[in-house]
């Protein structure tokens, strides 16, 4: 199978994908790893994740940071397969702080392409986590990430034996520093619950439809391609009122924050050209995807989709954004 024997190495591994990706390696649903290294410079949450698989012999830590070359030389020896989810991810932060977000989301992915060619690391394939953000970008967090893409998508140039491949999705249900967990602490102290703006839009998916997407591109990705979920979007008004239901609180419109996007894009007009469409897995849990070419070689010209792919033209209407959120445990409380 897909992970049977691999060894494996996650860099910000201790995150809410990081997280989810380890649980679902490790239940063997795609293989049985030899090994899986959990990459990260926050040390209280690697020992919490230690604690809560007890004596799991082939999860292994390593205290580091994908900004340091030889901490990310001495992690990537003797891995098969990297996944990058080291980031900054905020917005704001990254705005107000634009170099730390250049150095973890560029530098950082460059020191793992540097790693692999001047080391001559035998590494099978690395598997860049991106965004939405990084698709026409407006923001720091979004220019870093997509520059991103370009180093690992380009990478195949210096490192020919290494399969590089990107996946690109939108906002991830119940992450940390997503907008369900903020409106749900609004809730907990009584509000107001704050919206940036009644007509923004937002692409939804869950941990593991994130996950799915990640497996689908290890399975199926070629060198220089982008992998892209084809998932709903909602206004994230009508998220604030799903989560506060028949309370008696207030939402309050406080303003697009810096770098914010009212919609967000997946696939821009400028990649349509490229963009294929896939379908991967079971019918119980088949996964539908936008494939983005590599835009160093020649294609030809795709039509799997007729114009750019944004949150303001998939909305779920209000029934399918409940069966969303309940099903995913956010109405039950």
């Amino acid at each position: 199978m897909l992970f049977d024997g691999k060894r494996i190495l996650i860099t910000g591994g201790t995150g809410s994908l990081g997280s989810v990706l380890v649980r679902r390696l490790l239940s063997g649903e795609k293989g049985v790893p030899e090994s899986i290294l959990v990459f990260s410079r926050d040390e209280a949450k690697q020992s919490a994740m230690k604690a809560e698989y007890g004596s799991e012999e082939r999860l292994r830590f390593r205290v580091g940071d994908v900004r340091d070359y030889s901490s990310v030389v001495s992690a990537l020896y003797n891995q098969d397969i990297v996944f990058n989810a080291a980031a900054l991810k905020q917005v704001p932060s990254c705005e107000y702080f634009p170099y730390e977000a250049v150095r973890t989301n560029i530098e950082g992915a460059n020191n793992i392409v540097r790693a692999i060619d001047e080391q001559a690391l035998i590494v099978e394939m690395v598997i860049g986590i991106s965004t939405d953000k990084a698709c026409k970008p407006v923001n720091v967090m979004g220019m870093t990430k997509a520059i991103q893409e370009r180093i690992f998508l380009g990478a195949g140039e210096r490192c020919p034996d290494t399969r590089f491949v990107c996946v690109r999705y939108g906002n991830v249900l119940a992450s940390r520093g997503s907008v369900i967990p903020l409106f749900k602490e609004q809730i907990k102290r009584g509000g107001p619950v704050t919206v940036t703006t009644k007509e923004m839009t937002r692409f939804l998916l869950t941990l593991d439809q994130a996950v799915d997407t990640v497996f689908g591109a290890v399975e199926h990705g070629e060198s220089g391609d982008t992998f892209i979920p084809i998932i709903p979007s909602a206004r994230v008004m009508d998220v604030a009122h799903q989560l506060i239901g028949c309370r008696d609180i207030k939402i309050k419109i406080d303003g697009i924050r810096p770098g914010e996007k009212i919609h967000e894009v997946l696939v821009s007009e400028e990649e349509l050209s490229r963009t294929v469409y896939m379908s991967i897995g079971e019918s119980g849990r088949k996964g539908r995807y936008y494939v983005i070419k590599s835009i160093l070689e020649k294609n030809e010209h795709f039509t799997a989709l007729m114009k750019e792919f944004s949150s303001e033209d998939v909305v779920m209407d209000y029934d399918a954004l409940t069966c969303l959120l309940f099903d995913n445990g956010f109405l039950n409380d």
